[in-house]
């Protein structure tokens, strides 16, 4: 028998006696719960409770997984506590229902199964799921302000003990499928053609379910657990504290007060989430993961599908763009005039595939899309050329003249220059509208900005697709118009000199570092201009100075004429010892200027306005998008746009205008302030 509803479950009947129920969330290429979604699942699970199947087995019909989480756009209705621990509270009554169902229940899993997606199938009594590299598992509800509230931190816990369990839902990261099956958490890892037998056979010879070992029963105790959470405390705070991101502490304190009383915990659970979901943090968090979906939208382009790239120099910034791309799937050649300079960019390509993709056959597939190619054979074939030589305006066009010849009619041309206008390079070209600038940040395999830069003469759909092979690549795009130092450079350079500034008036460098870490900052703007490279980010200043108010620092021109130029040469700033930074302490008896933090904000934050005002980005959605996630800026704070209205853009000016007396021009308002009042 079998039957069908219109709306997005599906649901058919065996000859066993088996239900299958198909999740196909309508008018949508992920599946997610939705308060819709939700409530159909609802109705079917309370149908099955009054007349039980013989076994219930939940699936998905979309390719890209099983279900992707709550539907975080339905996070933005909640208006009062209240309201959204009523919505989780319903979530809950769910999941109960189905784990109580008198009859086996099945998850079966593909792609990806997070979030509520997971919540879900730890309700049911087994998961099977693809054994497969795109198989991902993980309870990432930290990364949005809140933590898992489906009854996930309970079931979590018993199905995988308290160590890897916390450890999962405090790191937010996702599992590999062989990961999640080692430490418990699904049942089966098969191939994608055997995902339903496995489920059926679940059904038919339910297989025990092993419990914990007695060890773990011992790390869940009420005399255990104060001791475990102090060392959650301690590792969490080394990366986030509680006054920026409350969610992890949240979760650590339900645990360590209610884990022995199951209904309590749930109970607690349901309210900790609510109080989380409604606080600035979790709200800044959902917005910055919408703005992430917004990118992620600018990439879509039906029918464009690029397969293969040429990356013209094989240093540190064009191998990383070639090794990245070619583990992304596409076929990559290489060119560069040196064999050491290929040989080195295969060396470390290898290393990053070994990290990420660990598989042999997977990094050996990925090395043999990734070929050194010295004579430059690859143009001919090239769907998108990357030029990613060193910053000089005539060398760059005499490469465009030498190239443009052999290229496809409709390849893209593309320059990875940080700071020359593409009007610049374009007069090198015959067709000048197929011009784009690709702008990667370093590290290109941690960074996930791509600016893509649009001058005068490139055409809409250029940048259209330089925009889809972005997205190609699993990387952000953002468009940004040809101008001195693009978005992310503009506004990072001020930043950055203002710190280099405050260390030459004999500020320690590591109370430089932590102003801008209690901000909110990932890493402070020394050990950041050390990352990057001291003579990167001089080139790059000297650069701007042409057309902003930037003095470039003494110090900064002494410290790369000296060849100190951070963590490459094991020296900067800072010395390095095994790729951290060494900081030196700070004199107990110092105290740091009062202003010491807004000197350096209010830099970053006046260039934004700036930005905006020129029309570098066409919003300050976009502008906040782009420095979140070009720069790391504090995320939990929503972006500096969302910032500076959420402090008081009149305000901020008259902080601007006090510092201009006290420091100079540097910090003269720009007339972009009076806009945003």
């Amino acid at each position: 028998m079998t039957g069908k509803n219109d709306n997005n479950w599906k649901v058919s009947e065996d000859s066993d006696g088996i239900v299958w129920l198909h999740l196909d969330k309508v008018n949508s290429k992920t599946n997610v719960l939705s308060a819709r979604v939700l409530q159909e699942f609802a109705d079917l699970i309370h149908g099955y409770s009054q007349s039980p199947p013989r076994g219930l087995v939940i699936l998905s019909d979309k390719e890209s997984g099983f279900i992707a989480g709550a539907d975080v756009k339905e996070f933005n209705n909640f208006h009062t506590e209240e309201e959204a621990r009523e919505a989780i509270e319903r979530g809950h009554a769910i999941m109960n229902q189905l784990e109580s169902l008198p009859c086996p229940t099945v998850a079966v899993l593909h792609g990806y199964t997070l979030g509520g997606g997971l919540e879900l199938a730890l309700a049911c009594r087994y998961r099977v799921a693809d054994d497969d590299f795109n198989t991902k598992l993980g309870l990432p509800e930290v990364k949005l302000g809140i933590h898992p509230g489906f009854g996930g931190t309970v079931r979590c816990l018993e199905r995988v003990g308290p160590l890897k369990g916390m450890d999962m839902m405090l790191s937010g990261r996702n599992l590999s499928v062989r990961a999640a099956k080692k430490i418990g958490l699904v049942d089966y890892a098969v191939p994608r053609r055997d995902l339903r037998e496995a489920a059926r056979q679940s059904i038919l010879n339910p297989p025990k379910q092993k419990p914990l070992p007695h060890w773990m029963k011992l790390l869940n105790h009420s005399r255990v657990r104060p001791w475990l959470a102090k060392l959650l405390i301690k590792k969490v705070s080394q990366k986030a504290r509680r006054a920026h991101y409350p969610a992890p502490y949240a979760l650590i304190d339900l645990w360590q007060h209610y884990a022995s009383d199951r209904d309590k915990m749930l109970q607690e659970e349901a309210a900790s989430v609510a109080r989380l979901i409604i606080g600035k943090t979790a709200q800044n968090l959902i917005r910055v993961f919408m703005l992430q979906e917004q990118l992620k939208g600018l990439g879509r382009l039906e029918g464009y599908q690029p397969k293969h790239v040429h990356v013209v120099g094989g240093g540190i910034m064009g191998g990383d763009i070639a090794a990245w791309c070619a583990m992304q799937g596409l076929n990559v050649t290489i060119q560069d005039q040196r064999h050491e300079s290929l040989a080195a960019a295969l060396k470390r390509a290898y290393g990053l595939y070994k990290k990420r993709l660990k598989q042999t056959r997977r990094i050996n597939a990925a090395m043999d899309r990734l070929m050194p190619d010295i004579n430059g054979y690859g143009l001919v074939k090239a769907d998108i050329v990357i030029e990613a030589i060193f910053e000089d305006v005539e060398v760059k066009r005499q490469l465009f003249r030498e190239i443009e010849p052999k290229l496809k009619a409709d390849a893209l041309i593309a320059t990875n220059t940080s700071s020359i206008p593409l009007e610049q390079l374009a007069e090198a070209l015959n067709k000048p509208e197929r011009l784009v600038g690709l702008h990667f940040f370093n590290p290109v395999a941690m960074m996930p900005l791509v600016e893509i830069v649009h001058g005068k003469q490139t055409s809409d759909d250029t940048r259209d697709k330089a925009s889809a092979f972005a997205k190609t690549i699993s990387r952000l795009p953002l468009p940004v118009t040809s101008s001195p130092g693009f978005l992310v450079n503009r506004v990072l350079m001020p930043y950055l000199i203002e710190a280099v500034t405050l260390a030459d008036e004999g500020v320690p460098l590591k109370a430089i570092d932590q102003s801008a870490t209690d901000f909110g900052m990932p890493m402070g703007p020394i050990e950041l201009a050390d990352t990057v490279g001291l003579d990167i980010c001089l080139n790059v200043a000297e650069i701007l100075s042409q057309d902003m108010a930037i003095d470039v620092p003494k110090i900064l021109q002494d410290k790369v004429s000296q060849k100190q130029l951070g963590k490459k040469t094991d020296g900067g700033f800072y010395k390095f010892k095994k790729g951290k930074p060494v900081k030196p302490n700070v004199e107990k008896n110092y105290t740091a200027p009062t202003d010491l933090q807004d000197r350096m904000i209010m830099r970053m934050l006046n260039e934004i306005v700036a930005c905006l005002r020129d029309g570098v980005v066409d919003n300050g959605d976009l502008a906040d998008a782009g420095i979140i996630f070009g720069t790391g800026f504090a995320p939990f704070r929503g972006g500096p746009v969302h910032y500076i209205h959420d402090r008081g853009a009149e305000q901020l000016q008259k902080l601007l205008e006090n510092l201009t007396h006290l420091y100079g021009e540097r910090f003269q308002p720009d007339k972009g302030w009076s806009t945003l009042k």
